[in-house]
């Protein structure tokens, strides 16, 4: 049980005033877009691992997998509708090991402990009644459903090399899935191809050229069985890590029109166990690599112009179950809150989160499902952070990061500062700059609508908490386990505004001309 502070120490306050403030003047460039994201950019995963999961000693899975996750209780459920609508996507590494017990499939086998089985494990099965519980709870919670489809079936692996497999994907299973999935009326928004098979794999890879093949049997299924466009789910691919070569590969054999969004996954912070994790979150010039792997992706889908252009379907920061020291504390939305905005700014439509519940990444505990601090940070931005995306400059510290987006509720824009520095505020004012011509000087920004703000720090000052404080006030569930009220403080909009050291921030100004917005 979590004892439920009223408000956040003053000490706090005291501690956070004594810090060395830096003024910092951000210039917001509100002519044009310099990227669009989907509506429901914040998306979450639930995933196949069974208990018996376990990484570096623990197994922190517990009954969080899609087989034996427990819907029924009111946190879960209130979690996943404070977002109204939350974008799930169901898979995961053993996706491609599970069968549906549909049509010709009889037996509904268990995952089990294998040595020789992908990523440990005997092949797992979904059966109809599993299914048919699943989306009750999603048509109950409002759910945006991607479902990732097993791309292995039919297949074999490779006598001559390790981890390939070869022979073409044979669909029936996969059609009578989705034939009964019909006939139910259940609403499923897109379809993945696979899970980790492109380049060098994770656990199993399949041959670009033979992937672009199957993905093409797969759109003509979707195509087939789904006759009418409006309600005609996505095909997405490869949901895998990004290769140059063979994402480009697969994407010609294609062709267009056939995948709809490009998937791919980051875990840019390594294996969960690492010693220097903290220091990789804190570190700027660390978080600023993964940029490169963003722009790869935006030019392939610039080069083939998929329709939905590319998606983060899974993202977790730290591998292998996440980090049991970070992963589920304040401190690793630095990581997670500065990668939605890096990402939002490379035109990446979605970004999902690895895990819903389950792992130590997952936004709520595995066992009790109280959210994690990166919960709270994601509502936040599915609530405040609309899709179109502004550019922003300064000159300041690297420590300071700063996204802009336009307001979701007009008008105005909304802002994200991710303050990294353990010593150090930012006193912040704005200008708005001048467009068209790069010799003038930017107008300065003075509102006249008081400012929304939502400062976001660890409860006790130590980031490795696992209660964060909303503008002072602990965010701990309800005794009726709803999520409480996330409430802006309204501040004078002549005043800076000031980022404590260690903290995040969201701000809209309601008053902020920008024609990008409009």
């Amino acid at each position: 049980m979590y004892f439920k502070f009223t408000f956040c120490p003053i000490i706090l306050l005291l501690w956070a005033s004594l810090s060395f403030a830096q003024n910092v003047n951000v210039v917001i460039h509100g002519a044009a877009s310099i990227a669009k994201t989907d509506d429901n950019f914040v998306c979450v995963t639930l995933d196949w691992w069974p208990a018996e999961k376990c990484d570096y000693n623990q197994c922190p899975w517990g009954k969080a997998g899609i087989l034996n996750l427990d819907l029924r209780y009111g946190a879960l459920i209130n979690a996943i509708k404070a977002f109204n609508p939350l974008r799930i996507k169901v898979g995961g590494s053993l996706q491609d090991n599970v069968v549906y017990k549909v049509g010709e499939v009889s037996s509904c086998p268990n995952f089990m402990k294998r040595e020789d089985g992908l990523f440990g494990f005997s092949q797992g099965c979904l059966s109809m009644e599993r299914w048919d519980q699943l989306n009750r709870f999603f048509n109950h919670t409002g759910v945006k459903l991607t479902f990732g489809l097993n791309a292995l079936f039919g297949r074999n692996e490779s006598q001559t090399e390790k981890g390939l497999w070869i022979g073409d994907w044979q669909p029936q299973n996969t059609r009578d899935f989705m034939q009964y999935t019909i006939s139910k009326g259940y609403k499923v928004d897109s379809y993945e191809f696979g899970n980790q098979l492109s380049g060098s794999g994770m656990g199993a890879k399949v041959d670009a050229k033979q992937y672009g093949k199957d993905v093409i049997v797969l759109k003509n299924l979707v195509k087939e069985l789904y006759a009418h466009p409006e309600t005609q789910p996505k095909v997405l691919g490869p949901g895998g890590f990004y290769e140059e070569k063979w994402f480009n590969t697969f994407l010609e054999v294609s062709g267009q029109g056939i995948v709809d969004g490009l998937t791919h996954h980051i875990y840019n912070l390594g294996p969960g166990d690492d010693p220097n994790m903290m220091n990789k979150i804190l570190d700027p010039s660390y978080l600023n690599q993964v940029s490169q792997t963003y722009k790869g992706v935006s030019d392939v889908v610039n080069k083939f112009r998929p329709q939905l252009g590319a998606w983060v379907s899974e993202s977790g920061g730290a591998l292998n179950g996440g980090s049991k020291d970070v992963s589920r504390t304040f401190a690793d939305g630095f990581w997670y809150l500065d990668q939605m905005g890096m990402a939002s700014t490379y035109d990446q439509k979605v970004f999902c989160r690895q895990a819903l519940i389950g792992g130590n990444y997952g936004l709520l505990n595995a066992t009790t499902f109280v959210p994690n601090p990166d919960y709270y940070g994601a509502l936040l931005w599915h609530r405040l952070m609309g899709s179109t995306v502004l550019a922003v400059t300064k000159e300041s510290d690297p420590n300071l990061r700063v996204y802009a987006h336009c307001a979701k509720k007009k008008p105005g824009v909304s802002l994200i500062f991710i303050n990294l520095s353990k010593d150090r505020s930012f006193n912040i004012t704005f200008s708005n700059a001048k467009p068209g011509d790069a010799g003038k000087p930017n107008y300065e920004f003075v509102g006249k609508q008081n400012r929304e703000e939502y400062h976001l720090r660890a409860l006790t000052g130590d980031t490795k908490d696992d209660i964060m404080c909303l503008n002072d006030v602990p965010m701990v569930q309800t005794d009726s386990e709803d999520i409480p009220a996330m409430d802006p403080k309204l501040v004078d909009a002549s005043t800076p505004i000031s980022i404590a050291a260690q903290s995040i921030a969201y701000v809209t100004i309601r008053d902020f001309e920008a024609p990008a917005c409009v």
